[in-house]
């Protein structure tokens, strides 16, 4: 058993989301704060409605994922409308009494000092869930970590809604106990403008101190298997097909290049519907773009589909694309981001709010779009495939700011201090 680097004693760390699986950059940025806890002396254990950590560290409550059909159902009769019945105020208050006491059961099962909150105190896709992780932490004053990815006021879906005071309360709290990080420079100014909280800024990272390893026998059939011929471009969307991606800007780039290429999707729509993917297919069809969507394939681990076909990572894929498209018109940060500079590849990027104000300026080398794509978009994006000299000048800058900026070691800096703030209030 480890023994906290601070205080020499054992302590224990407890997540809580809606969901801890899969490759959602929620699940992956939580796995990366477990790894600085856990070099900190700390044991990690997880809450929430669908999980893939180990079971013996896991506490599933089946209710506190977005998805659940009883979650479902008050989300949509609570948001896109102004008035809800009464009838609905019970329900959230029914299972905001269930979530209440299977957190509290979490706490003392695991022995939990610190709760930290992954965007369940922060996008209100779970009303009671919110509204439980609140009462908790206001009935027993536990050291809390809130980790803040992205805020209801910055998507308008949740703008037009019936609960306003469950907003208010809950999404995110104001409580003593509670320590707020945001992960960019916009969130915590926001915050601190609607609410009065003071947060802390640790963005997302990648382990830069340690480049991806060389392609293994396992990846080496990427490009086979995924239909791409010798003679064709590999372009990655390593995206879920949702609105905000502004896919459509990458099936235009790449009808404008007038290159052989495949635009390959990694993710799935996810909870946001299937619109937006049938538009997508629309649109490549009608550009003449070879579109294909590849979630099937494309897991946290390596294994077989029921076809048989191999699953592979995005660490499998990254090395096989010769171009990163990210046009996103919005980002709480911007994982694939990062993830395209390690594994040294070309990117071509929308200049969504957060890119503009906090990553622009480290001084990273991108192929910009401005909300459109333009000719000099088009040329640079030609220029950089055919020139390996100008392209690996490229990515080896990007990499070397991204180690300054956005490796473990900043982040473990910064999480420290907070983690020796909590356990100063509780030793």
């Amino acid at each position: 058993m480890m023994t906290c680097s601070f205080c020499g004693s054992t302590h224990n760390v407890g997540f809580i989301s809606t969901r801890f699986a899969g490759t959602d950059g929620v699940s992956l940025e939580t796995a990366k704060w477990a790894n600085v806890f856990q070099k900190e002396g700390f044991t990690c254990f997880y809450f929430a409605g669908e999980l893939d950590r180990p079971p013996e560290h896991s506490y599933l409550a089946e209710e506190a994922h977005f998805a659940h059909p009883v979650i479902k159902y008050i989300f949509n009769q609570c948001f896109g409308v102004h008035k809800r019945e009464r009838r609905i105020t019970n329900k959230i208050y029914q299972l905001k009494e269930g979530l209440k006491d299977h957190i509290y059961r979490f706490i003392k099962k695991f022995d939990i000092d610190i709760l930290v909150p992954e965007n369940s105190l922060t996008i209100p896709l779970n009303i009671p869930l919110g509204l439980a992780i609140t009462e908790v932490i206001s009935e027993t004053q536990i050291p809390t970590i809130a980790h803040h990815h992205d805020f209801f006021w910055e998507r308008q879906q949740f703008l037009t809604n019936s609960v306003w005071e469950y907003l208010n309360m809950a999404f995110p709290p104001h409580l003593p106990p509670i320590q707020h990080v945001t992960i960019n420079s916009s969130g915590d100014n926001q915050l601190g403008l609607r609410t009065g909280i003071s947060a802390t800024i640790i963005p997302n990272v990648m382990d830069f101190e340690n480049p991806p390893q060389q392609i293994d026998d396992y990846a080496l059939e990427v490009r086979e298997d995924l239909g791409i011929e010798d003679d064709e471009l590999f372009i990655l969307q390593p995206t879920r097909v949702v609105k905000r991606k502004g896919i459509e800007h990458a099936i235009e780039l790449v009808h404008r290049l007038g290159k052989k290429a495949k635009l390959v999707i990694s993710h799935a729509s996810g909870d946001e519907g299937y619109d937006y993917e049938q538009r997508v297919s629309d649109y490549s069809k009608l550009l003449n773009v070879n579109t294909i969507f590849v979630s099937d394939i494309i897991d946290e681990k390596r294994g077989r589909t029921k076809t048989g076909k191999k699953i592979y990572t995005l660490e499998d894929i990254y090395p096989h694309a010769d171009l990163v498209t990210y046009p996103s018109t919005f980002e709480g940060f911007g994982n694939a981001f990062l993830e395209a500079v390690y594994f040294k590849k070309p990117i071509v990027v929308n200049k969504y709010s957060i890119y503009a104000y906090d990553i622009k300026p480290k001084g990273f080398l991108t192929i910009e779009l401005d909300g459109y794509v333009t000719e000099d978009a088009v040329r640079m994006t030609r220029k950089v495939l055919e020139n390996p000299d100008l392209r690996k000048n490229m990515v080896d800058k990007n990499y070397d700011i991204a180690k300054r900026a956005y490796s473990y070691s900043a982040i473990r800096r910064k999480l420290r201090n907070l983690i020796y703030d909590a356990i100063a209030c509780n030793p």
